[in-house]
């Protein structure tokens, strides 16, 4: 095959082109007439494959969370407590800089109600709580965890994408901030008599 030829049609060629598309240019170079021309083909011929651009989406969705549950579960092995909380972060914050319009596909659906995507999380969140487990923490607070983990990757990737940390603070600085409150916050939680009472 020549460097001039596309690849065989299928719908894993057509999400591969729509997620270097929305990595390198971003969300809004994701069209149905863009990403046939970069397969040089016709739009019909990618309706038989996938149902629009709202289909590419959700599954580059469930595709970038399969990728970052592994990414996660790969820089967690043979490491337990605040070492694999540190790398769990910092393996979560560079899947958002390698893949940031992957990473944005996400956000395109709402997770509750879907099977699939509500599975996609879950197995992200099974990651996290296996990571958590070093701190001695009990099903529930594991799991409250790492939805909390969750949570504050989550959003640090995101206002990091979107440029949201305005100079002179340093957002490398401020992610190692984050990531030591959360491991100090577990640590704390694995020693229940640290925890601070709960008003009346």
């Amino acid at each position: 095959m020549s460097s001039h030829e596309s690849p065989v049609l299928g719908r894993d060629a057509i999400l591969s082109t729509a997620g270097r598309l929305i990595d390198s240019e971003g969300g809004d170079a994701l069209t149905m007439s863009r990403v046939a021309a970069e397969l040089e083909v016709t739009q019909p011929a990618l309706y038989r494959h996938v149902d629009g651009v709202g289909d590419l989406w959700r599954a580059l969705g469930l595709q970038t969370r399969s990728e970052l549950c592994d990414r996660l579960a790969h820089a967690t092995v043979g490491r337990a407590g605040t070492d694999a909380i540190r790398a769990v972060a910092n393996a979560w914050r560079q899947f958002g800089i390698d893949r940031p319009g992957c990473y944005r596909s996400t956000e395109r659906f709402p997770v509750t109600g879907d099977a699939e995507l509500e599975d996609a999380v879950e197995r992200v969140i099974e990651v996290l709580v296996l990571c958590l487990r070093g701190f001695g923490l009990d099903d529930d607070a594991a799991v409250h965890g790492a939805r909390t983990l969750r949570s504050a990757l989550h959003g640090f990737v995101t206002f990091e994408l979107d440029g949201a940390f305005p100079e002179p603070h340093d957002p490398d600085d401020s992610f190692d901030h984050l990531v030591d409150l959360l491991c100090l916050g577990f640590d704390t939680q694995s020693n229940p008599t640290q925890l601070p009472k709960k008003a009346a």
